[in-house]
């Protein structure tokens, strides 16, 4: 027999019992389905970490000062100042796996235009801070290193500063702006950075040079830097060995014995956003793995309907086989039978799971993101589950003797 025949044979068969061959299918159509939708809510949420991630900058190191303590009560980093200028000009010129460091003082403070206001997190920093950010400004230019030395009036904008001093679409280089009781003007406006994973707007700020914003917004504290310092290791592979190799020199600056805590803290952000996408990761194989559950469930069932079919088509099987049909050619019939409706279960499947990932998108504002090798892999899969649960049925049937067949009632 032919494999076109052999086919059109098997699908006949299967179309005879529609309904039958839907339920049938049903435990496959849901388990591609999930799969589908699970490992695309999975991607998404892998996607919007490394977004995160991308967001606030690769490579990047943040070195906070240390902690105080008062009757028992430590203030947490940050309290006490400890970094000093010395120490940032030592981080960048002896540290070999530093690219950039950059000091960073913050405050919060109104930013009026001539006639609207809005208040703001303002950030007093250097030009490598754009660098280590990987933030590139849409208009105008950053601040340069020649702003840092004179301390210059100048200050660059977030997208989100913009919007509210001057519109939407407004290009407010030139213009002047004051903050505090000082006037400043407008430079640059940094490229659109949008959220951390936490809601963070990060376009909600304003950035000057370091020495304006110690001078005009707020007193510094002599040797000491009344903030943090921004870090970008060389490569992504070298921010481990940045982060021990800073550590090292800190501590020797600092004079702190072997074996006593750090007066610093060291943040290694890819760390974190390594950790978050590996909880991702879990996350998404655990649900696949169950949603891989049903497929198995799915292949059950499509054995035990082709058993019922062998049963119910003894007769059927033996007249076949007494016209000449030999048993390769019954055992290829009912596995065509099962791979039919393994196959018709992925495609529907696939159907029903990007849809569902599609309405979970929009409905719960999830991220999803459909992966083409998983819809691939799932159809593949559903087809060979089809095979492997259709072999058992296949083979009975192939192996029945023709005249007891006959005689079967």
């Amino acid at each position: 027999m032919s494999p076109f025949i052999t086919v059109r044979v098997a699908t006949r068969a299967v179309l005879r019992n529609k309904m039958r061959a839907f339920l049938t299918t049903l435990g496959i159509i849901i388990g591609v389905a999930a799969v589908i939708a699970m490992m695309a809510i999975g991607a998404g949420a892998k996607a919007q970490v490394e977004q995160a991630f991308a967001a606030m900058g690769t490579n990047m190191l943040i070195i906070l000062p240390g902690s105080t303590s008062a009757g028992g009560v430590q203030g947490g980093f940050g309290s006490m100042p400890t970094l000093t200028w010395e120490d940032l000009t030592a981080i960048r010129n002896e540290v070999s796996t530093v690219k950039y460091a950059a000091p960073t003082l913050r405050s919060n403070m109104p930013v009026v235009s001539e006639d609207q206001n809005w208040t703001t997190g303002i950030t007093g920093t250097s030009p490598e801070y754009f660098d280590i950010r990987s933030w590139p400004v849409s208009m105008g230019a950053a601040f340069t290193q020649g702003d840092v030395d004179a301390a210059t009036n100048v200050v660059v904008l977030g997208q989100t500063v913009v919007d509210k001093l001057f519109g939407a679409s407004a290009d407010p280089v030139g213009q002047t702006v004051r903050i505090g009781t000082t006037p400043f003007v407008v430079v640059g406006v940094a490229g659109k950075k949008g959220q951390s994973a936490t809601g963070q707007d990060y376009d909600d700020a304003a950035f000057m040079p370091v020495t304006t914003f110690a001078r005009k917004i707020q007193g510094g504290l002599g040797k000491y830097i009344q903030g943090s310092i921004a870090v970008a290791a060389m490569s992504a592979d070298t921010t481990s060995k940045a982060q021990r190799d800073i550590s090292d020199l800190l501590r020797d600056r600092h004079h702190i014995a072997a074996g006593a805590s750090d007066d610093f803290s060291l943040r290694n952000l890819s760390e974190i956003a390594g950790a978050q996408q590996q909880g991702a990761d879990t996350m998404t194989t655990l649900l696949a793995s169950v949603a891989a559950v049903s497929l198995l469930v799915g292949g059950i069932g499509i054995m035990n309907i082709m058993l019922v079919s062998v049963t119910e088509r003894t007769r059927e099987i033996g007249v076949r086989m007494a016209v000449g049909a030999r048993p390769s050619a019954i055992l290829a019939q009912f596995l065509v039978e099962a791979l039919t409706l393994s196959l018709a279960g992925g495609v529907l499947g696939v159907l029903l799971g990007v849809g569902s990932a599609q309405w979970l998108a929009s409905r719960f504002h999830w991220a999803t993101l459909i992966q083409p090798e998983v819809i691939t892999v799932s159809v593949a899969f559903s087809a060979l589950v089809g095979v492997v649960f259709g072999l058992y049925p296949a083979h009975k049937a192939s192996r029945l003797d023709p005249i007891d067949a006959l005689r079967f009632e």
